[in-house]
């Protein structure tokens, strides 16, 4: 009976603190203190300071930071993955033994790390600080959130009878649009985009509440695995990715041999003409198991053991024979971008082996880019692979310098490199539509590469807004999953045909004359 009384206490408290101690009441507590002093004095006004405060806390440990005396993340104030794991399992127990219904979330920005390499580890942490913030402004009194790493937030819903998939997706976009948010940091704004992966309880694995998070974390893998901006709810064929063994090094060597790890094609597109000016070559790791592996995963393994060399000759081979595949089914396809990395930019035989294949299949250096990331010469390239850039250049392949404005290169190191072109990073045109001081940025990059007779393209072109607003601004190129997204090879003729047939149906503009 003691059991039971104290259970119906627990229950009658958690439903009644957040009505009586929520926001909407403190709005009452100036008069409350004015009838008590009106009322009886100074004695009861003293009483009423005193006693507020402590039955606030005995009433406490239900709002949505949670996790009473548990320790907090120094920046957003949350509550760490312990207190998280705690209050995970206390939800977790409390629908099993009911019709109660809940759901995990994890919320990650998408590349955090670049955010806080580009702008530093204090303006990353007031990023994270406010949209922790934001979320926590969608989230109802009850529901628990905490930050759980570097740049993920888990929230775990308060128990309630009413919770079908429709509303976890629902309330998973309102999560998302509010992390989203811009952030105005040192007379800029940035933008970013997040991923969600969430686990409803009566779809958890059986087991614990541990399992259950696991299966949160895994949707949030599958919907990295499409691209930023994700959002998927958990299924069971997902548990190979929370389970997924610890040799994947091993796995991707394997993979790179057996022909798994393939080229796949993203459009380029010419803003004057709105013809295919050419492809990027992206390496892409197709499972026969786990499906679609994102190359996030599998880079850092292949780096770590060695074979990034080996995967630029995959990478390289696998472009060369698109080039020619299209040239005989008569599609005109200018060029393919190939990335270099520092690592296989120090093969003394890079520029030696690149000539080689040209040679081989017959085609003009031109019709490659050899794409070399910013950071490659902020970093004191050292000789050979200033050699082998310079000797690239030389041999008549374009050189396009990748994710520009993230490395702070100088314009003494362009000339000297002989960069033909430069790829501005997504994280400029990311909604560029929407904010002057964007577009000013991007203006700023253009005219200076105008100056220089520099050719353009834009990454990561998601709207047509974008499209159409770097088309005014004078970018050459535009690339991006608004124009396309990675396709296999097979794929590209159709949707090449596709593109060429929407041009033949625009309207022509202009007058016509008789």
């Amino acid at each position: 009976m003691k059991n039971t009384g104290s259970g119906l206490l627990a229950r009658l408290r958690q439903s009644l603190a957040p009505a009586l101690f929520g926001p909407p009441v403190l709005a009452f507590l100036p008069a409350l203190t004015l009838a008590t002093y009106w009322l009886g004095g100074e004695v009861a006004l003293l009483s009423v300071a005193l006693g507020l405060p402590i039955l606030i806390a005995a009433a406490g440990g239900f709002g949505k930071l949670g996790g009473g005396g548990l320790p907090r993340d120094s920046i957003t104030g949350m509550m760490l993955r312990d207190g998280f794991e705690h209050e995970t399992a206390r939800i977790y127990g409390e629908c099993a033994d009911s019709d109660l219904r809940s759901a995990i979330f994890i919320l990650e920005l998408d590349e955090y790390k670049e955010l806080a390499d580009r702008h530093g580890q204090e303006a990353a942490d007031r990023i994270m600080q406010h949209c922790g913030t934001q979320v926590l402004s969608v989230l109802r009194q009850n529901d628990t959130i905490a930050r759980i790493g570097d740049s993920r937030f888990a929230v775990c819903l308060a128990p309630t009878l009413q919770l079908d998939l429709e509303l976890c997706i629902q309330l998973a976009g309102r999560m998302q649009t509010a992390a989203e948010e811009p952030v105005p940091l040192d007379g800029t704004t940035v933008y970013m985009t997040s991923s969600i992966g969430f686990c409803q309880r009566n779809r958890a694995p059986d087991g614990s509440a541990a399992e259950w998070i696991s299966a949160a974390a895994a949707a949030l893998s599958e919907a990295h695995s499409n691209g930023p901006g994700g959002i998927r709810a958990f299924s069971a064929d997902m548990t190979g990715y929370g389970g997924r063994r610890a040799n994947l090094r091993e796995e991707a060597a394997a993979a790179l041999e057996a022909g798994q790890i393939q080229a796949w094609f993203q459009p380029q597109i010419c803003t004057d003409t709105g013809r295919v000016s050419g492809f990027e070559a992206l390496a892409r790791w197709s499972h026969p198991v786990q499906g679609l592996i994102p190359p996030s995963t599998f880079l850092p393994a292949l780096e770590e053991t060695g074979l990034m060399d080996r995967l630029s000759q995959v990478m390289l081979y696998n472009a060369l024979v698109a080039i020619k595949a299209w040239d005989a089914a008569g599609v005109h396809v200018p060029c393919v971008g190939v990335n270099f990395a520092t690592q296989e930019l120090r093969n003394p035989g890079l520029a030696g082996r690149i000539k080689w294949e040209l040679e081989r299949f017959e085609l003009p250096p031109e019709r490659l880019c050899v794409e070399i990331l910013e950071t490659v010469m902020t970093d004191q390239p050292d000789d050979v692979v200033t050699r082998n850039i310079l000797a690239l250049s030389e041999l008549g392949c374009h050189i396009d310098l990748d994710d520009f404005g993230t490395g702070h290169a100088s314009i003494a190191a362009v000339r000297r490199f002989n960069i033909s072109r430069i790829k501005i990073d997504r994280s400029f045109v990311m909604k560029a539509d929407q904010d002057p001081e964007q577009q000013k940025l991007i203006s700023a990059i253009l005219t200076m590469a105008e100056r220089l007779e520099l050719d353009t393209l834009a990454e990561g072109v998601e709207t047509a807004g974008e499209h159409a607003l770097l088309a005014q601004l004078g970018c050459g190129h535009v690339q991006g999953f608004g124009i396309g997204r990675p396709m296999p090879f097979d794929q590209t003729l159709d949707w090449i045909t596709a593109h060429e047939a929407k041009l033949q149906d625009a309207p022509v503009i202009g007058r016509q004359t008789p």
